[in-house]
């Protein structure tokens, strides 16, 4: 376990859903969660994951700290918001799971090698290094994630894309050498160092 997920329990002990209403974005809101199961039935991914939203909140409420933050069914959220849309009480619940899920993430504790967390790290690597996402690079990041081998492979399968991205001028090769980035990238570095210094000083992370 890493120091802060031993503080966070140090801290919390048993109460997990004051931890979530903490530490967690909108998390203030589970408590409001009434059981109807709109969220679960408007889910598209509803019958594919582990646990839905309207359960994950009842295992906060029971105090399932590890099976609720070891859960790979935050990251299966893909932001349609139909939950949020036809909540009867309007509660933020997309909000909810990326917070859970970057929760769990600085915690140590989130699923290793899950996939919509991987391509988000990617992402996010790709758009600080760049100031803007670097077309190029991100999807070599993508294809050779899982070794060489296998990054040439989907490169392969992937070439009818490629060669339309280019034609319509959205991949330029020559990217790989730099490509499109913003003045001043440095700034940029400084501002999202700042605003996570202030969001974990905020949720007591720092």
């Amino acid at each position: 376990m890493s120091d802060l997920n031993n503080q966070a329990v140090a801290r919390y002990k048993n109460n997990f859903l004051k931890e979530v209403e903490e530490r967690v974005e909108d998390g203030h809101w589970v408590k409001m969660c009434m059981q109807c199961g709109v969220c679960a039935g408007s889910c598209p991914f509803g019958p594919h994951w582990e646990h839905s939203p309207q359960k994950l909140f009842m295992m906060i409420r029971a105090g399932k700290r590890e099976e609720v933050l070891k859960t790979d069914s935050m990251w299966m959220c893909t932001s349609c918001y139909n939950c949020i849309a036809r909540c009867p009480r309007k509660l933020p619940i997309t909000h909810i799971m990326h917070g859970l899920a970057n929760y769990s993430y600085r915690l140590g504790l989130s699923p290793k090698g899950q996939p919509n967390q991987v391509i988000a790290k990617i992402f996010w690597d790709n758009l600080v290094k760049h100031g803007r996402t670097n077309e190029l690079t991100f999807s070599l990041a993508m294809y050779f994630k899982d070794g060489f081998a296998q990054g040439v492979k989907n490169a392969m399968a992937m070439q009818g894309i490629g060669l339309g991205l280019m034609k319509a001028k959205r991949l330029n090769p020559m990217e790989i050498v730099g490509g499109h980035t913003c003045k001043d990238k440095s700034g940029i570095h400084k501002m999202i160092a700042k605003a996570q210094e202030i969001e974990d000083r905020r949720r007591g992370l720092a």
